[in-house]
C-alpha cells in the first residue's frame, strides 16, 4: 500500500479522521494537499508531517464558501496533480423529522454532498486525462441504517453513497476508482466532547466488536482504497463499523 509519489488532497484535515488520514497517507510516502477551516490545528497537522519529509500544502478555507474555495484551490493547486481526493469534512446538526430546520438541513447537505461534488469536479478531468485517480468519500453506517434525530446527518451520508456510486459509473473506464468508507463510531474529538456517555455506550453495546473505532483504523482502510493494491475496487461502500448496522 506504497503511496510514494502520489499526491493527495484531504479535507477536514485539523482532527479527526482526516488528521489520521493525513498521518497514515504521509507516512506511507504521499504528498499532501491539507484543507481545513481551523488554522491552528491545520498549522500542527501539518508541521508534524513536515517533520517526517513529505511535502504538504496546507489551505485554511471554509469548504462551505465554494467561490473561496474555489480561489484557493486555483492558488495553491494549480501547478499539482492531484492523485487522490479523500472527502471527509463534516459537521452535523441534529434533529428529528419534525424539528429540524431548513437552514440547518441544508447546510449538512451542503458540507457532505455541495463540498465532494465542488471538488470532485475539480479533480476529475486531470484524472481521467492522466488515466488515474482515486476518490474516497468518508460518508457513515447512518447512510445505511439512518439516525434517530439525525435526518439531516443520515440524509447526506446517504447522498454521499450515491454521488460516489454515480462518479464510479463515469469514471471507470478513464481508470478512476471512486468508494465510499462508512465508519461507525469513532474517537474523534466531536465524539468524545459532544455526544452523550450514555449515547456512546448504546452504540458500543451494538456493536459487535464492542468498542469505538479509533480514526487511525478508518485512515488505514482509506490509505488502502487510495494505493494499487485497491487497483479493481469502485463503487464500493465499505462499512467500518466494528459490525455496528449489519
Amino acid at each position: 500500500m506504497n503511496l510514494m509519489g502520489r499526491t493527495a488532497l484531504i479535507t477536514g484535515a485539523g482532527q479527526g479522521i482526516g488528521r489520521a488520514c493525513a498521518g497514515v497517507f504521509g507516512s506511507r510516502g504521499a504528498d499532501l494537499v491539507l484543507l481545513e477551516k481551523n488554522s491552528s490545528t491545520l498549522h500542527e497537522v501539518s508541521e508534524g508531517i513536515r517533520k517526517t519529509g513529505q511535502k504538504v500544502v496546507p489551505v485554511a478555507v471554509d469548504l462551505t464558501d465554494v467561490e473561496t474555495l474555489g480561489r484557493e484551490l486555483e492558488r495553491h493547486c494549480s501547478d499539482l496533480t492531484i492523485d487522490i481526493l479523500v472527502n471527509n469534512a463534516g459537521f452535523d446538526r441534529p434533529g428529528t423529522t419534525t424539528k429540524i430546520d431548513k437552514a440547518g438541513f441544508e447546510a449538512v447537505l451542503g458540507i457532505h454532498l455541495t463540498v465532494p461534488l465542488f471538488l470532485i469536479q475539480f479533480v476529475l478531468p486531470s484524472m481521467r486525462s492522466r488515466k488515474w485517480g482515486r476518490i474516497i468519500n468518508v460518508s457513515s453506517i447512518y447512510g445505511l441504517i439512518g439516525g434517530k434525530g439525525e435526518v439531516a446527518y443520515s440524509t447526506a451520508k446517504a447522498g454521499l453513497i450515491g454521488l460516489t456510486k454515480s462518479v464510479a459509473r463515469e469514471a471507470g473506464a478513464d481508470g478512476v476508482t471512486v468508494n465510499a468508507v462508512l465508519p461507525g463510531l469513532t474517537r474523534t474529538p466531536t465524539i468524545e466532547t459532544f455526544m452523550a456517555q450514555k449515547f456512546k455506550d448504546a452504540i458500543i453495546q451494538e456493536t459487535p466488536l464492542g468498542r469505538m473505532a479509533e480514526p487511525e483504523e478508518v485512515a488505514r482502510v482509506i490509505a488502502f482504497l487510495a494505493s494499487d493494491d485497491a487497483s479493481f475496487i469502485t463503487a464500493a461502500a465499505i462499512p467500518i463499523s466494528g459490525g455496528w448496522g449489519i
